[in-house]
């Protein structure tokens, strides 16, 4: 399987160093219509690791090289979004609790239900699929908002703090007329029907990487 395919649709990235336990879940998974693939080493998973990967990832925590640890702390440097859940020994749940406070999604002891691995995965599931679901919006609003020109973008910036149209005129030093073509420009060029649609739209782009 190439890395390219990888990344295409959602997969359960299986991390174990214990070849049983990797074949068991790789079962168990595929027989309930998931995609998989797997992994020997947190070493092998960096290499095929790619920022558009759609999933999770179920991580051992301990293993030779890079332990289960290691690498989420690896892979939240490289600002991964894929949701973690961590499967533990008894005597390393504390440390599971640890990565679950840096972001980790959730964990699950040795031996696990196989009911409980499967429901984890499809909540993990479905929080990969609003994650990119937000993304994928952030970057068409960011899309629409680098078609403005400067005084478009300020002339938006006052509509979505309130302003009047008179008001912006005077804060900008431009007819009213002038900020009305620039208040329908901003509208088409943002594709929102109302002033509230444009404030969530700004709202949502807000603090995301070069709003």
């Amino acid at each position: 399987m190439t890395s390219e395919s990888l990344s295409n649709e959602q997969t359960v990235f299986i991390v174990d160093d214990d070849e049983a336990m990797r074949d068991s879940l790789a079962w168990l998974l595929e027989s309930n219509g998931l995609r998989v693939s797997s992994f020997a080493s947190g070493e092998a998973f960096l290499d095929a690791w790619r920022a558009d990967m759609a999933g999770c990832l179920v991580l051992d925590v301990r293993m030779p090289g890079i332990s289960g640890l290691e690498l989420h702390e690896r892979l939240q440097a490289l600002q991964s979004s894929l949701p973690i859940i961590f499967v533990t020994g008894h005597g390393d749940v504390p440390m599971a609790v640890s990565a679950l406070k840096k972001g980790a999604a959730d964990f699950i002891e040795k031996p696990f239900n196989d009911k409980d691995i499967l429901r984890l995965i499809e909540q993990c599931l479905a929080a990969d699929r609003e994650q990119q679901s937000r993304r994928r919006r952030h970057a068409e609003i960011a899309r629409r908002l680098a078609a403005l020109t400067p005084r478009e973008r300020e002339v938006m910036d006052l509509m979505a703090a309130g302003r009047l149209n008179k008001q912006i005129a005077d804060d900008l030093g431009i007819s009213i007329k002038t900020v009305e073509v620039h208040r329908a420009r901003v509208m088409d060029k943002m594709e929102v029907r109302s002033l509230a649609e444009l404030v969530q739209s700004v709202m949502e782009i807000s603090g995301s990487p070069g709003a």
